[in-house]
C-alpha cells in the first residue's frame, strides 16, 4: 500500500539531533522514505549524487546518513571514503541482498551498519533509532562525572571517553563511533570473554541476525588499526562459537 503523501511533519525531537541525509538515486525510494521517518520524529534531506552527498555530509550537522552503494557516478564506497576523512557521522549502507563482498566493504571503510534492499522502512527505522539511541547514550554518560568516564590505559593503550580518542603510545588512532565503542568495551573487560551478541546489543543496539557478520568485521578493523600487542601477540583472540577475549598479558595492567 503506497504511503500517504504529506506536504510537511514537525519533528518531535530537537531537529539538530534527528536530521538525517538519505543518499540515493531513487527518488521514489527517498521520497517513500522521507514520509516514513517524518511521522517518527525525523528531519529528512535527501540526495541523488555522491558529489551532493559529499558536500552536504560535510557542511551540515546530520545525527545520521543512509547511503546506497549503488550511485552514479561516485559510488558509495567513494562517498564514504571521503566522508570519513573528515566526520565520524553515523553511516548506515544500503547493499544489495546477498552481496555479502559490499556489505564487508562498507563495514571495512568505516560504515556503522548495513540494511539489504529492498527492506522494509520500519526496519530502516529501527536501525536508525538503535544508532542514535546508542550515540544519544554515549553523550549523556559523557556529561556524567564518573570512573567510567576516567582514561583507560593497558599496555601501550590509552582511551579517553571524553574526548572520544585512542593512542597507542603517543600515535593518535583513527577509530569509528562503532570501533571505539567496542575497544572501550574490551579495555575494561579485558581478561574475560564476551559474547557477540551482548557486543551487538552494546555497539549495535540491536540483535544480530542469522549469518551477520557485521560484529566480526568490526573487530577485524579494530584489529587492523590496533596492531598486535608490545610482545608480539594478539590483542584481540576469537573464541570459536562464543565470541571475543582481549588479552590480558602479564605485563599489562589497566588502570
Amino acid at each position: 500500500m503506497p504511503v500517504p503523501r504529506k506536504t510537511s511533519a514537525e519533528p518531535t525531537h530537537d531537529a539538530a539531533t534527528r536530521r538525517i541525509l538519505i543518499i540515493d538515486d531513487d527518488v521514489e525510494l527517498c521520497e517513500l522514505l522521507t514520509e516514513y521517518l517524518a511521522p517518527e520524529g525525523f528531519q529528512v534531506d535527501s540526495v541523488h549524487s555522491g558529489t551532493q552527498a559529499v558536500e552536504l555530509a560535510l557542511h551540515n550537522p546530520y545525527a545520521l546518513l543512509v547511503l546506497d552503494v549503488m550511485l552514479p557516478g561516485t559510488r558509495g564506497f567513494e562517498v564514504l571514503q571521503q566522508i570519513r576523512t573528515k566526520s565520524r557521522v553515523p553511516v548506515i549502507m544500503l547493499t544489495a541482498r546477498g552481496d555479502e563482498v559490499d556489505r564487508i566493504l562498507g563495514l571495512e571503510i568505516g560504515a556503522d551498519d548495513y540494511l539489504p534492499k529492498p527492506f522494509n522502512p520500519r526496519e530502516l527505522a529501527a536501525r536508525i533509532q538503535a544508532i542514535l539511541r546508542r550515540v544519544s547514550t554515549t553523550s549523556a554518560d559523557n556529561a556524567e562525572t564518573s570512573s567510567t568516564n576516567e582514561p583507560v590505559r593497558l599496555a601501550d593503550i590509552e582511551l579517553d571517553p571524553r574526548a572520544r580518542s585512542v593512542k597507542r603510545d603517543v600515535r593518535q588512532l583513527e577509530l569509528t563511533s562503532v570501533e571505539f565503542d567496542l575497544l572501550s568495551l574490551f579495555l575494561r573487560s579485558a581478561g574475560a570473554v564476551l559474547q557477540r551478541e551482548e557486543l551487538a546489543r552494546q555497539v549495535l543496539g540491536r540483535d544480530l541476525a542469522p549469518f551477520d557478520r557485521s560484529i566480526d568485521v568490526h573487530v577485524s578493523n579494530l584489529r587492523r588499526k590496533l596492531g598486535p600487542n608490545p610482545d608480539g601477540a594478539e590483542r584481540i583472540k576469537a573464541i570459536r562459537g562464543i565470541g571475543y577475549l582481549y588479552v590480558l598479558s602479564d605485563k599489562s595492567k589497566a588502570k
